[in-house]
C-alpha cells in the first residue's frame, strides 16, 4: 500500500449537489477492519439522528483483505443492506479486491497474487489457513477450501456488487473514472482499478466523483473528486464523507 501525495486542483462550473431531502454517507476502503466499521457506523447513526432527511450509505468497495476480520465485515454489510438506517438505504460497490477474489474462484486470476494482496487474511477469517496447502495443485486446493468455507450468502453478495452508482451531481465508484470517457461508458476495470490518469486529472468529469482505492492521509476534497480512502488497515482511520445539498464534511474513526 502507498499513500498518494499528488494534488490536482480540479475545476467545476458549479458546486455539486445532492437532491433535497437526502443525506449521503460515502464510506472508504474497510479492508477487513470490522472494528473500525462498527465504530464508524455508530458515529453515522448518531449523526443521522440530527437530520430529518432520508439517509443513504454508499460503501466504496474493498471490504476484504489485509485486516483480520473480512468475514465479519461482509456479514455486517449484508445485515445493513437488509436493514439499513431508519428511512435510509445501503449501497455497496465493487472494489478491486472483491473482484480479484471472485476471479480467483472462477479460475481467472492467480491465487498467489490474491494472497499477496491480503487474501491470506481473508481466508483465515473464514477459518482457512493458506499455509496448509502445498504442491502443484495448491491453487485448486485453495479454491475448493474457499468455496467450502465462505458462506453462499457472502459469495452471492460479492457477485452482485455494482461498479458504480449516482446520486444527484455525484458519481460513486471504487477507484475512479477514465477522464474523457462519458460516465455511462466507463469500463468495469477502470472503475475498480484506475489510478494515475484519474488522480492526476483536473478536468470536469460531468459529475463530482467520490472514490477510494488510492490511500491518502486525510480525506481529499477537490472540485472534481473526493477521495475517501484513508488507509484504514494501516492508519486505523476509517473515513466517510457526508454529502448534503452542496455541502461536504468528514466523519472518521
Amino acid at each position: 500500500m502507498f499513500f498518494s501525495r499528488f494534488r490536482a486542483a480540479g475545476t467545476r462550473r458549479a458546486p455539486a449537489r445532492i437532491p433535497e431531502g437526502v443525506r449521503v454517507y460515502a464510506i472508504g476502503d474497510i479492508h477487513g477492519r470490522h472494528d473500525l466499521l462498527g465504530a464508524l457506523l455508530a458515529a453515522i447513526t448518531t449523526d443521522a439522528a440530527t437530520s430529518t432527511n432520508a439517509c443513504r450509505l454508499v460503501f466504496l468497495g474493498d471490504y476484504i483483505d489485509r485486516g483480520d476480520n473480512s468475514a465479519g465485515v461482509i456479514a455486517r454489510l449484508l445485515s445493513g443492506v437488509a436493514e439499513g438506517l431508519p428511512d435510509g438505504s445501503w449501497t455497496c460497490l465493487l472494489g478491486n479486491h472483491e473482484a480479484t477474489l471472485l476471479a480467483a474462484l472462477a479460475g481467472e486470476a492467480d491465487w498467489e497474487a490474491w494472497l499477496r494482496m491480503g487474501g491470506a487474511e481473508t481466508l483465515f477469517s473464514y477459518g482457512v489457513s493458506a499455509r496448509s496447502f502445498t504442491g502443484p495443485d495448491r491453487g485448486e486446493q485453495l479454491r475448493e477450501a474457499a468455496l467450502a468455507a465462505i458462506p453462499a450468502a457472502h459469495l452471492d453478495f460479492l457477485r452482485q456488487l455494482p461498479a458504480s452508482t449516482e446520486i444527484g451531481d455525484y458519481y460513486f465508484c471504487h477507484a475512479g473514472i477514465r477522464p474523457g470517457v462519458p460516465l455511462d461508458q466507463q469500463s468495469r476495470d477502470d472503475l475498480i482499478w484506475i489510478r494515475d490518469p484519474f488522480i492526476r486529472s483536473a478536468r470536469d468529469h460531468g459529475k463530482r466523483i467520490v472514490h477510494g482505492h488510492t490511500p491518502v492521509m486525510e480525506v481529499e476534497m477537490h472540485t472534481n473528486r473526493i477521495n475517501v480512502d484513508t488507509g484504514a488497515y494501516l492508519t486505523h482511520r476509517l473515513s466517510c464523507v457526508v454529502l448534503e445539498g452542496d455541502e461536504a464534511r468528514v466523519i472518521h474513526t
